[in-house]
This record gives C-alpha cells, sequence and structure tokens, in this order.
C-alpha cells in the first residue's frame, strides 16, 4: 500500500486525524497571508509573519504548505549594479563610508539616495529619486517625476527633511551623478549642515543598498509591467511606500521584523541601556 510503517502506526492511535487537521489550518493560514501580501512573501516571512500572529510554524511547514497549495513568491530579478556615467567635471565629494568608516548606530545619521527608470507605454519614461535612512531601511523621502533633474533630488531630499529624517552632520551618500554634484542640492545640503558622501568612481557596490530597494521595488510593484503614465506612478510609488514597505513588509536585514516594530525595539533597548548607564554613574 505504500504506506511508512509511522503513518501506519499513527492511524492505528489516531494520531493521523489530528496531524491533518493541524495541517490544515496551517494551510489556511498560509494562504491567507500569502494573499494578504499580494504573493511578496516566501517561506521565511510567512513563517515569521504566523510567529508574530502566535502560530506555532517553521520554514519547512510553511513550505509544504505551499508547495500543497502551488504557491510561489514573486522573486525579484537579480539586481544589476551599474555606475553613474559622471561626465560632468565637477568635483565629487569622498566616500565617507568606506570599509565601514561612520557605519551609523542609530535613526537620521546616513541616508542613501538613488534614482531609477520607471518604464511607460509610450516608450518614454518616469523617475523615481529616494532616500532610505541606512541604519532603520525606512524610505524617508521620495519623489517621481517625467524628468531626471536635480529638482527631482532635491524634492525627494526636503521630504525627507519634512518627515524628520535629517539633522545636523547627517551624512548623505549617493553615486556621482550630476544631479547630486549641482550648486542648487548642494545648497541644500549646506543649508541643513548634512555631509555629503559619494561612491567611488566605477564602485557600483558602495551604494548597493540603495539598488536593493529598486530591485524589490519593481519586482512587488511592477512585476515586469509598465505604469500607464507618471501620475499613476507617483500614486502607485506613493502607496506601495508609505502603505507597505514602511509599514507592513518585514525586512530580512532586520530579523524579518517591520521597521515598525525595529524602531519600538531599538528605542526601548536604547532607554533601557541609558537607564543602565545612569545608574552605574550613582552607584
Amino acid at each position: 500500500m505504500r504506506v511508512s510503517e509511522s503513518a501506519y502506526h499513527d492511524h492505528r492511535s489516531g494520531k493521523s486525524y489530528v496531524v491533518s487537521a493541524e495541517r490544515a489550518v496551517l494551510g489556511e493560514r498560509v494562504e491567507a497571508d500569502f494573499h494578504h501580501h499580494r504573493r511578496r512573501y516566501g517561506t521565511r516571512r510567512i513563517a515569521a509573519e504566523l510567529t508574530a500572529e502566535g502560530v506555532s510554524a517553521g520554514r519547512c511547514g510553511v513550505r509544504s504548505q505551499m508547495q500543497r497549495l502551488g504557491f510561489r513568491a514573486i522573486q525579484p530579478k537579480r539586481f544589476v549594479l551599474h555606475t553613474t556615467d559622471s561626465r560632468h567635471g565637477v568635483e565629487s565629494s569622498p566616500n565617507l563610508l568606506l570599509d565601514g568608516q561612520n557605519a551609523p548606530q542609530q535613526p537620521r545619521e546616513v541616508l542613501v539616495g538613488d534614482i531609477t527608470y520607471l518604464p511607460l507605454p509610450s516608450g518614454k519614461w518616469g523617475y523615481l529619486a529616494s532616500w532610505q535612512d541606512k541604519f532603520t531601511k525606512r524610505i524617508v523621502g521620495g519623489a517621481v517625476e517625467s524628468r531626471m533633474t536635480d529638482e527631482l533630488v532635491i524634492k525627494a531630499f526636503k521630504r525627507a527633511v519634512g518627515a524628520g529624517g535629517v539633522k545636523a552632520a547627517t551624512i548623505v551618500h549617493t553615486d556621482r551623478g550630476s544631479q547630486y554634484v549641482s550648486n542648487n542640492f548642494r545648497a541644500l545640503l549646506a543649508d541643513y549642515e548634512c555631509r555629503q558622501s559619494m561612491s567611488r568612481r566605477a564602485n557600483c557596490w558602495d551604494n548597493a543598498q540603495a539598488e536593493s530597494f529598486f530591485s524589490r521595488y519593481k519586482a512587488e510593484l511592477l512585476e515586469g509591467g509598465v505604469f500607464e503614465d507618471v501620475i499613476q506612478a507617483r500614486s502607485e510609488t506613493f502607496s506601495y511606500i508609505e502603505g507597505y514597505y514602511n509599514r507592513v513588509r518585514r525586512h530580512s536585514t532586520l530579523g524579518y521584523r517591520t521597521l515598525d516594530e525595529f524602531e519600538r525595539q531599538w528605542k526601548i533597548k536604547t532607554k533601557g541601556e541609558s537607564s543602565e548607564r545612569v545608574v552605574s554613574r550613582k552607584t
């Protein structure tokens, strides 16, 4: 009958019904989370989501249910890092993050920024400029426009300022693109007493975090498609970043926590460490 010895004994002892019922419930929870996150979650994130919901489920159990249900998460293409052709003749700023220098220990210490192309059915492009907090991974500012000028990155940066994502001495790291060496943008950084940092020439890995975000954003939002126009691109991008990426999505680099969970736990930990230092001084 091709039944294993353990399965036979489980059936004799009445365990088979309990196991199948548990699997059925787990399958329902996996299915609900998979569709809730619009096929963006694989086994690791769904397992983390279930754990947060109080459901005991390991990654192997989740994988077996996804295979049974025929679920396959959206997979971003391996992002191809590229270098910006910075033949503008303007002197670039030094890389302040080289070899682990100035690695952020708290929010607002380092922002990373970049620009990506957004496909339109007309064959033309829209452009997204973003600013991401390197420590928390939160996108603190962004802008979508039809032209890739310094006004694009300035608008995004001002939104980062308005969101409280910038302070005096914040390191602002980008590639060597002409938008970032413009007089207007550098004057803006000076106004807010920020320090400018730029990737080394022809070294695409220096700004890999920003590239990684764009890869995930395009896979999870566009899935190889296009935006109808810049207006739709702006609306859909805002909804994805503010409604999902910054609030709901679990991030592998943060131990599969949401950004809100990570920041809340970091604040509690920091407050506790500060209290310990105060006590130790008194004693």
